[in-house]
């Protein structure tokens, strides 16, 4: 086929015909076709040849046009497409490194092989166009529903028709009851889109609990006008889910308004999601109040919370033990998911014992400690004392507020409490130095002598060891680990020493061994501020 006796509108004809079948912008096709027939034309004329095609959009006339460029001396790699400021000179008036010399050339006789290798090059360009337009169309799509047609079923993963592409429902993001047939009507949650070599991959899920938010924004109006916001969703997928939910206008309750007239709003996304049951609970800043919330239908009645631990502590009625944990725990779990924290809970029973064996501990402490007697004993425990250096060293006062306390008892009581606490710590500070520990590390600021035995006990014996400890290993913290939240005891941790005043002795170590100054934490801190 010449591209002369060719109707030159068809060109142009074809382009649109193939855009308007992939749906892709009609000027893809008709650059493709220009990169084809620039090939064809190289393979006629020579591959070293820098040969370009042009193709008029409104006539479809293909221009052939040769292209070489004036480079330096020294710097010409392919003399067929490039040449010299001095062999320039027949073609250019006044050449310079940069200018090109354009020849019209020709139009190819497009042979079998050529015709073969263009239109290769026409669908290969047209794929990868239509697949960019997939890709940036179900991108923006992501995080939103989309309806779709069961195609077939691959190695137990679902393949649905989304219109203009297919996307994968896989095993684990189907509902556990659920079974599809080919023609399926389908509804998923649209859970990644990423651009992958054979094309962009589509993956779905029914199991997300962004999957259940979506259902909600679309029964409920006040969702998607922003009135009502849901604030967080727990999901057992298939059996049960609790959803919590706050409202900005004082007028509407945002449970009632996602329960609907006569339960048809939660209805609807119940019978989507094969029957799942759902709380919808109302959500509240006060964690605690959050979490009494959470754990209906269960009566909770005291919730203790550890911030540092991000846990919590919630103890029901004996009764209620068994409801506030749910069957097979789900109760418990989908309450610890919404809330983010993990949750502990005691009957009152347990808790009483819990507490009533404090209480004998710590008057067991102050009995061997101060020689007090019992009741004695028990009578600071029962004012909130818990350990020898409130007694040593808090103030006099509040000790004489305490009934049959006079100010020599109560002096008395702090002298036994300073004397023995003086004890312990000398004889700490010898086992200390016993073990090596260096001067350094025994006069540094804030480390008592029982820490300094701790510290020792796991090979922290100079104040180089100590500088290069992290903070975490100090204080304590928590790791998530597959999921869990798993606890990291800290070396210091049983001393009470926060993460802060672990991070603060660290550096203030590191700039006494001149490892950093203190202009350069205060630059740091002002660039995580500025960051911030």
């Amino acid at each position: 086929m010449s591209i002369t006796s060719a109707n030159q509108l068809e060109l142009l004809q074809t382009a649109d015909a193939v855009a308007r079948e992939k749906m892709i912008d009609p000027s893809l096709v008709v650059e493709a076709m220009e990169e084809s027939l620039a090939r064809a034309a190289k393979s006629r004329y020579g591959a070293d040849l820098d040969i370009r095609v042009k193709i008029d959009r409104k006539t479809g006339r293909a221009d052939f046009t040769r292209v070489r460029t004036v480079v330096a001396d020294d710097a010409v790699e392919n003399e067929k497409a490039e040449l010299t400021v001095a062999q320039a000179k027949p073609y250019l008036a006044d050449p310079k490194v940069g200018d090109v010399i354009v020849d019209v050339i020709p139009p190819v006789e497009l042979g079998r092989i050529a015709a073969q290798s263009a239109k290769q090059v026409i669908l290969q360009k047209v794929r990868e166009a239509e697949r960019d337009r997939q890709y940036e169309e179900f991108r923006d799509r992501a995080g939103t529903i989309i309806n779709g047609i069961v195609k077939r079923e691959e190695y137990g993963n679902i393949i649905v028709d989304v219109g203009r592409g297919e996307a994968v429902l896989r095993r684990n993001e189907k509902i556990g009851r659920e079974a599809y047939r080919n023609g399926d009507r389908i509804r998923c949650y649209i859970k990644d889109v990423r651009r992958e070599a054979r094309g962009p991959q589509i993956f779905l899920s029914r199991t997300a609990p962004e999957f259940m938010a979506e259902l909600f924004k679309m029964e409920v109006p006040e969702i998607y006008d922003g009135i009502i916001e849901i604030k967080a969703v727990a999901r057992d997928p298939g059996s049960r889910a609790k959803i919590a939910v706050i409202s900005y206008d004082s007028s509407i309750d945002p449970v009632g308004a996602c329960v609907g007239m006569r339960g048809s709003r939660v209805q609807a996304v119940v019978n989507e999601l094969q029957g799942e049951k759902i709380d919808i609970i109302p959500w509240n800043k006060d964690a605690a109040t959050f979490l009494v919330n959470a754990l209906q239908p269960a009566e909770v009645t005291k919730v203790v919370i550890d911030e540092d631990a991000e846990r919590i502590e919630v103890v029901v009625p004996d009764e209620q033990l068994s409801l506030a944990i749910g069957r097979r725990g789900q109760n418990v779990r989908l309450a610890s998911q919404l809330t983010g924290l993990d949750i502990d809970i005691l009957t009152e029973e347990e808790e009483s014992k819990r507490r009533q064996a404090e209480f004998e501990e710590r008057t067991r402490l102050f009995m061997d400690t101060l020689d007090l007697d019992e009741f004695f004993a028990q009578l600071l425990v029962s004012e909130g004392f818990t350990s020898l250096e409130e007694v040593a060293y808090v103030d006099l006062d509040e000790l004489l507020v305490i009934e049959g306390i006079d100010e020599g008892t109560a002096g008395e009581l702090q002298a036994r409490a300073r004397d023995y606490l003086e004890e312990q710590n000398k004889k700490a500070l010898e086992k200390a130095r016993s073990m090596g520990v260096e001067d350094a590390l025994v006069e540094f600021d804030g480390l008592t002598p029982q820490m300094l035995v701790a510290l020792a006990e796991d090979g922290i014996k100079s104040l180089d060891d100590f500088a290069t400890c992290a903070d975490w290993e100090l204080a304590g913290g928590w790791t998530t680990v597959n999921g869990d939240r798993v606890k990291d005891e800290g070396l210091l941790e049983a001393f009470e020493v926060s993460l802060e005043e672990a991070q603060n002795m660290i550096m203030t170590a590191r700039v006494r061994l001149g490892w950093v100054t203190i202009e350069e934490l205060e630059a740091q801190a002002a660039a995580e501020e500025s960051e911030g």
